[in-house]
């Protein structure tokens, strides 16, 4: 590796790991550990001067934040935990389809006349009056959750951080209510507890990430371009179906294409060839049949490449707006 090499982190372990590998794979980025599972340094196959590190997800966040690694993978609930102005310090350059969970509020089902937070600010006022303390709240998300109170108006109230399993803090009367994530909610409900109608914070699920602290040389840019261009090559080509069709002298496929949201991408001695998104090829088969077409066929892609790349520009340009 090059004094130049762009580092990005992935998830050490667990489902979040093979996901993230699983994701990468599809692009053409082949996770390597040079020394086998307990190596926590790696590389992408065929790609030179990109390394790989393999930390926990609240790690690849806080890296993310300080400018020591270029890119990583991990969710968006840890990001905005972790980064108070989590828009300066880093971009989101995509959602990666796994990882999904909800940052919520919950508190006990006993509380049945608790549905809202309004309904929870009804209750923290008066609770001091009647048990000369505040509400607790048990969270591993403090900054979230404060926030969150604050756009509430839900002032008086008190966090105990938690260390463990913060559904069980209700019942162990460590904390009255909880912050939490949840995917199901069949925990919180063993556990007796309900979200609240307007208590979610946040639906996160796992992105890749660009930090906009880190050290940016062209050597490094160059290599994200590579990474970026195989990623967005991939998500084209599964929303992507290829077209093609006889058509008639008659039938202008140019036409064709722009009034169903496709892209022509040739046409010679009445053959046409377009790029469909996969939710429009009904629509587009149908058209190019009126127009004369004896025969359409579809067919599936691995991955389509073109001269621009909109996640490259989108870091790119957050990048020079922070440098002005």
């Amino acid at each position: 590796m090059s004094a130049d090499s762009l580092i990005i982190a992935v998830p050490s372990k667990g489902r979040l790991q093979e996901n993230a590998d699983a994701f990468f794979a599809r692009a053409g980025l082949v996770v390597e550990r040079g020394r086998g599972a307990r190596d926590y340094r790696g590389s992408f196959k065929g790609i030179p001067d990109v390394e790989v590190w393999f930390l926990s997800a609240s790690e690849i966040a806080r890296e993310l934040a300080e400018g020591k690694i270029h890119l990583g993978v991990t969710g968006e609930d840890l990001l905005r935990e972790q980064i108070p102005e989590t828009e300066r310090a880093v971009e989101l350059v995509t959602p990666l389809g796994f990882g999904y969970a909800r940052v919520v509020v919950a508190v006990p089902q006993l509380w049945i006349d608790v549905r809202t937070m309004a309904d929870l600010d009804d209750v923290a006022q008066g609770f001091r009056a009647r048990h000369g303390r505040r509400l607790r709240v048990a969270t591993k998300y403090v900054n979230l959750t404060r926030a969150f109170f604050s756009r509430h108006a839900v002032g008086d109230y008190r966090i105990v951080e938690s260390a463990g399993a913060t559904e069980g803090a209700p019942a162990s009367g460590a904390a009255d209510l909880i912050v939490d994530i949840t995917t199901t909610g069949a925990t919180l409900a063993a556990n007796a507890l309900k979200v609240l109608d307007d208590g979610l914070i946040l639906a996160s699920e796992a992105h890749l990430t660009a930090s906009l602290t880190a050290s940016w040389t062209p050597e490094r840019l160059g290599s994200l371009r590579t990474i970026l261009d195989r990623i967005s090559a991939e998500e084209r080509a599964r929303t992507t179906r290829e077209v093609r069709a006889a058509l008639p002298a008659t039938a202008d496929p140019a036409v064709l294409a722009a009034e169903n949201g496709a892209d022509l991408l040739a046409h010679e001695a009445g053959r046409a060839v377009f790029h469909c998104p996969k939710g429009a090829i009904h629509e587009l088969a149908a058209a190019l049949i009126a127009a004369g077409a004896t025969a359409v066929g579809t067919a599936s892609l691995d991955y389509v490449f073109r001269a621009t790349n909109p996640l490259f520009d989108r870091v790119t340009a957050r990048l020079a707006d922070l440098q002005r």
